[in-house]
């Protein structure tokens, strides 16, 4: 499936998001939809939870991660190893504190300076706010995208049924390219899949392809299969009936998976801060079964001509740091990076450590 479409350029490349998502600082946080969450069904507790938590959103943006939060995220170490995907270390050890600035880069070496954030399972557009803040005080032009039935995206996830579909935010971006304009894209947790999708199916507008704790699949090989590996994360996902969504009815496969507050907690967010928990719990949304359940075809002649890094994180709870090395060990990449410190989410737990491994890999030629 998912031969249905192709990436053809559009008539204007400079256009942000063709969806929900941010592209640029002023609509970054204020693009989050509040009135959407009441249609949803939202209490208001949550909304006004929610509300809070998006001030304090756009009060972080406005610190520049100095002072206070410069204390508070301290200590990462990152550094990269098997550039080429020959497991060898780098004798370049990134070992800065967390808290240290990235040394400006030179834009005019840079291949391309767009950079597209895609969001895990249950995520948005809204989780990279970090993220985009620090890469456009470096000069880059960061997009961050919510993929169908997610963010402020309204279709119900029950209704989503291919990964092409859900995938269709980015596709519809890439479309919005010159002929010979390329990007970054990074990609989180399951968003991986999505992003392998489009390595198959639009190989030559990627400049690199970023995992981060991210699904990296093999060919024939479904994106929940990474997570069977975990034994107690697929248990708690797919054991507990209460977690899931059955759109067609009780007597029909599951359509969606929701999640516990509790639960993700432990986790997603062993090493987050509270402020961003609190915007995470009353932001994250179910997420459709039926993407992560397809089985992806991959070949050499597309997704491999595509360079591709993965950036593992130590601490992770949900993908643990064994299960992403057996990724990188069976699909070695051009080049791995290692988050130490961090959780499943490091663009909230460690964001100084995974800024400066991004601009790292946009300077790599």
């Amino acid at each position: 499936m998912g031969n249905g479409f192709t990436c053809m350029p559009g008539k204007d490349p400079r256009r942000g998001t063709s969806g929900g998502g941010f592209g640029s600082r002023s609509k970054r946080v204020s693009g989050s939809g509040l009135g959407s969450w009441r249609k949803r069904g939202m209490s208001e507790e949550d909304e006004m939870l929610h509300r809070q938590a998006l001030a304090i959103a756009r009060q972080q943006l406005s610190q520049r991660f100095e002072g206070s939060m410069s204390r508070r995220v301290d200590g990462s170490m990152s550094r990269r190893i098997g550039a080429g995907g020959n497991g060898a270390v780098s004798s370049r050890r990134r070992d800065l504190p967390d808290s240290v600035k990235q040394p400006p880069i030179v834009l005019e070496n840079l291949e391309t300076k767009k950079i597209v954030l895609i969001h895990g399972e249950g995520f948005g557009a809204w989780c990279w706010y970090k993220t985009m803040s620090m890469l456009e005080e470096a000069g880059l032009e960061p997009v961050a995208l919510d993929l169908t039935g997610s963010g402020i995206d309204n279709t119900d996830v029950n209704s989503i049924t291919t990964l092409e579909e859900y995938s269709k935010p980015l596709i519809n971006y890439l479309s919005t390219l010159g002929d010979d304009e390329k990007v970054i894209v990074v990609a989180h947790s399951c968003g991986g899949a999505c992003l392998s999708f489009i390595m198959e199916h639009c190989p030559g507008k990627i400049s690199k392809a970023v995992f981060l704790a991210a699904t990296m699949v093999k060919d024939g090989q479904k994106p929940f299969d990474v997570f069977t590996q975990e034994l107690a994360s697929a248990d708690i996902l797919l054991q507990e009936s209460q977690f899931l969504l059955y759109g067609n009815g009780k007597d029909k496969p599951p359509t969606g998976l929701k999640f516990d507050k509790q639960q993700i907690k432990a986790l997603y967010f062993n090493q987050t801060p509270t402020k961003d928990i609190a915007l995470a719990t009353v932001s994250m949304r179910p997420i459709p079964l039926a993407p992560i359940m397809e089985k992806i075809s991959l070949t050499p002649e597309k997704y491999g001509t595509v360079r591709r890094f993965y950036i593992q994180t130590l601490e992770d709870m949900m993908l643990s740091a064994d299960v992403q090395e057996k990724l990188v060990r069976e699909s070695p990449p051009h080049g791995i990076f290692k988050i130490k410190g961090g959780d499943h989410c490091p663009f909230f737990s460690k964001p100084q450590a995974l800024n400066k491994i991004l601009l790292e890999i946009a300077q790599i030629h």
